[in-house]
């Protein structure tokens, strides 16, 4: 198996934690892993995002642009900021609930996530958008969006690793008193 993909997302979002997962999961099957992690201002809602790389001839765990298989997006403008590299025929998994950039804040400028899934799904001929607020509420708690995004990308097929795989993961990683809530949110997609 050989994936290039990017998670991107900002601050507070579970980004990090999301490709700890993947990272865990790929390398329980015995699989090369290599990541890279970009926390700019993270912690006040800035963006970040982490490439990784699984499977052999890997030497780099930077994805060149037109390189990534898989884009899964917590915040719509931050995965539209991410599309130049993804491969012509990659896929795109989104949340549609944006969340407006410090940047628009401070500014007060305008920041309609609408107007970012249109251009994705105008762009994009493998996207998959996640209604977040919908899920959000089926799953039952708030903060879970970072898993149900992972289960999307694994039941839709782009993420290249089985249910299995990922509930381990979660296992291994996540605190017990959390790990049914995260599993209910990474199976939400299959259901």
């Amino acid at each position: 198996m050989r994936k290039d993909l990017i998670l991107c997302g900002v601050g507070g979002q579970g980004t990090v934690l999301a490709s700890r997962l993947i990272s865990s999961a790929a390398m329980a099957r015995g699989l090369p892993v290599h990541s890279a992690e970009t926390i700019g201002m993270a912690q006040r809602g800035g963006s970040v995002f982490s490439h990784i790389r699984i499977g052999e001839g890997v030497y780099s765990p930077m994805n060149a642009r037109g390189e990534a298989d898989l884009i899964i997006g917590f915040e719509p403008a931050e995965a539209v900021r991410m599309l130049p590299f993804l491969k012509p025929d990659g896929r795109v998994v989104v949340s549609d609930r944006g969340v407006v950039p410090v940047t628009a804040a401070l500014s007060g400028g305008d920041y309609r996530p609408e107007a970012m899934i249109e251009y994705l799904r105008d762009t994009v001929p493998n996207l998959t958008v996640v209604e977040a607020e919908r899920a959000l509420s089926e799953v039952g708690h708030p903060k879970v969006l970072n898993l149900i995004l992972l289960g999307a990308a694994l039941f839709d097929g782009s993420l290249g690793l089985s249910e299995e795989d990922l509930a381990g993961a979660v296992e291994r990683l996540i605190p017990e008193k959390l790990r049914e809530t995260n599993l209910r949110a990474l199976r939400w997609a299959g259901l």
